[in-house]
């Protein structure tokens, strides 16, 4: 589970550094979309909520608290990206694949998470 919480943590944290550095150029990408002021402002603290979110989740001696974490930050993401690439016209080059990484880690830390504890019950 070590590694791939690491793999997880990396990729949310380098997702938060390019927010910080360049929130139009993410929302391009993800969303083919402009970004107003306040967006900018807003994609700039979204970027430190993802390179804290990396931070906390890097592994350590509580491994199975990060993973859940990182699970429902997965899942959600999941839900929620997908949510708009289906019923908006909110669809940059990355927004699919960043829905299938989401449900590929959201799945593989479900495994990995439930493996740890033993198995289900």
């Amino acid at each position: 589970m070590r590694t791939l919480l690491a793999l997880a943590a990396a990729a949310e944290a380098i997702t938060g550094v390019a927010l910080m550095g360049a929130p139009p150029l993410v929302a391009r990408l993800l969303w083919n979309a402009e970004v107003s002021p306040s967006g900018l402002a807003f994609g700039r603290v979204c970027g430190v909520a993802l390179l804290a979110l990396g931070w906390a989740c890097w592994p350590s001696r509580d491994n199975a608290r990060a993973a859940a974490a990182m699970l429902l930050y997965s899942v959600l993401s999941t839900l929620y990206l997908g949510y708009l690439g289906i019923s908006s016209e909110l669809a940059g080059p990355l927004l699919w694949p960043a829905v299938s990484y989401h449900a590929l880690m959201a799945v593989l830390l479900a495994w990995a998470w439930t493996k740890e504890r033993g198995g289900l019950k």
